[in-house]
Order: C-alpha cells, then sequence, then structure tokens
C-alpha cells in the first residue's frame, strides 16, 4: 500500500523532508524537525532500525515495507525497512506526492568530518537527494550517546538550516555539517574535510560457544594537524563546519596528465 501525502504542489510552503541513519527513533531525529518544522511542510521518512555506516548501500535483495508512526510535533512520521538510501528512493516514489525542495538529513549521533562521509549513512541519505536534484544538508553531532545534548547548538542548527531554505544550493552541490558536542558553538565555518583514515581494528570476543567474533573499533587519524582550513580544525576551536559536497567524484586535475598516458587512438 502506498502512502500518499498531502499535495503541497500549490503550496507557497517549500516541502522538506527529513532522514537520518540512527533509526525513526533517534532523539537527533527529533531534534532536526524541531529546527526545521517551521521552515516548511516537513515529513519525515526514517529507517525502521539504525543504519549507521550504510553509506550508500541500497536493498535489492529483499523487500521493503513501510509504516507510518504517530506524528510529531505536527510532523507525519514514516519508517522504511531499510538503509537511509532506500528511505530517500522510496519516499519519493511512495510517500511524498511531488519532488521535496530540501532534504535535512540527521543530526546524527557522532561525528561524520574528515573522511567519514565514506562510510556515513546520514551522509549516503544526503548524496541520493543530491543526484535526485533536491538541496541536499547531513548534520551531525560530535557525541555518539542517544542521550547526546542538541540543545546547546539548536540555535545554530536552526539558523543553518533557514539559511539553506533562503538560500538554496545550486544543482549537485550538498553540504556536510559538523557540530562540536558539549559547548555552545563559537559560530561556523565553511571549510574542506581533513585529509585522513581510520585506524581500523576489530576486538577479538568468543560467544557462548567458544568460537571467535569480531567487533569493529578505530578512530579517526588527521593526516594535517597543522591545516588550519579544516573541518577537523575548526571542530576543535568548537565552531561548527560547513563542509560543500558534490556527488561528482571525478579528479579534474588529473584528466590532462592521465590523458597522455591512457589515451588511445
Amino acid at each position: 500500500m502506498a502512502y500518499i501525502m498531502n499535495d503541497y504542489s500549490k503550496s507557497i510552503r517549500p516541502l522538506i523532508l527529513v532522514t537520518n541513519d540512527d533509526g525513526v527513533r533517534a532523539p537527533g531525529l527529533k531534534a532536526m524537525v524541531d529546527a526545521v518544522k517551521d521552515l516548511g511542510e516537513v515529513i519525515v521518512v526514517a529507517p525502521a532500525q539504525p543504519q549507521s555506516g550504510q553509506s550508500s548501500a541500497l536493498s535489492v535483495n529483499k523487500p521493503l515495507r513501510i509504516n507510518e508512526h504517530e506524528d510529531y510535533n505536527g510532523v507525519r512520521v514514516f519508517s522504511v525497512t531499510g538503509t537511509p538510501v532506500d528511505c530517500v528512493k522510496l519516499g519519493l516514489h511512495s510517500i511524498v506526492s511531488r519532488k521535496p525542495d530540501f532534504l535535512f538529513s540527521g543530526i546524527n549521533h557522532g561525528s561524520n568530518s574528515g573522511n567519514a562521509i565514506t562510510y556515513s549513512g546520514t551522509m549516503g541519505a544526503v548524496i541520493e537527494g543530491c543526484t535526485e536534484g533536491i538541496c541536499s544538508v547531513g548534520f551531525s553531532l560530535l557525541h555518539h550517546s542517544l542521550a547526546a545534548d542538541f540543545s546547546l547548538s539548536s540555535e545554530l542548527v536552526k539558523e543553518l538550516a533557514t539559511r539553506v531554505v533562503t538560500n538554496p544550493l545550486t544543482t549537485h552541490q550538498c553540504l556536510n555539517i559538523n557540530i562540536p558536542a558539549k559547548v555552545v558553538p563559537e559560530g561556523a565555518r565553511v571549510c574542506r574535510a581533513a585529509i585522513g583514515h581510520w585506524s581500523e581494528q576489530y576486538e577479538r570476543y568468543l560467544d557462548p560457544q567458544g568460537k571467535p567474533f569480531y567487533w569493529l573499533t578505530g578512530r579517526f587519524i588527521n593526516e594535517e594537524p597543522n591545516a588550519i582550513d579544516t573541518d577537523e580544525y575548526w571542530l576543535s576551536k568548537n565552531y561548527i563546519s560547513v563542509v560543500p559536497v558534490t556527488p561528482d567524484q571525478t579528479l579534474f586535475s588529473a584528466i590532462d596528465p592521465m590523458s597522455k598516458v591512457f589515451n588511445i587512438s
């Protein structure tokens, strides 16, 4: 059964799709709705269960189900039994009646700075929305706990979302916004993602039958700690980092030199 939203095509208010990767019950999702609910007609389509680290994964070999939940702050809330990208795709296909003007993903419980965008389900939804031509932004708080306090940064998040709505991004541009935790942010700065890598480690455990299993741990290692134009730098100064992103991963600077090596006539 397809759930169809009310037709807002004649409304002067923008249609805003809110999603995340922490799941439909995550406090950060409510914080995101609170920040944008006055900016347009809002609908939530979020994963039924946590989907962190899913990047741009989508479900191809299993059925997807939609469930409607109790409204939150006057906003209709739906869940999808899939990934964040599934939420965007199925939301556009079967829930909203027209393409949303904006997509806000988050507020994520945990950082998506540096190269975390490669793995982030939060930003996977943003990239999908951007690919669909929707002005899309991901918000993340540098605090993994579900008890994280969003109140210290809520006004700046609302201000940034307002600026996006009043100054929409151009086609195929989106934003990755990270927010320092446990402090009132000093402000916000547009910057680039720090170059680094994850020290991916696996802790070894034994199950009750004595068979080993492994649990992913690790931390982000900033390979340019002295650079002052990165998200890691500004976050360390208690500023919100705003990183422009595009789904096009072409390395344009390499086209000419590589053409001399690989072009064949």
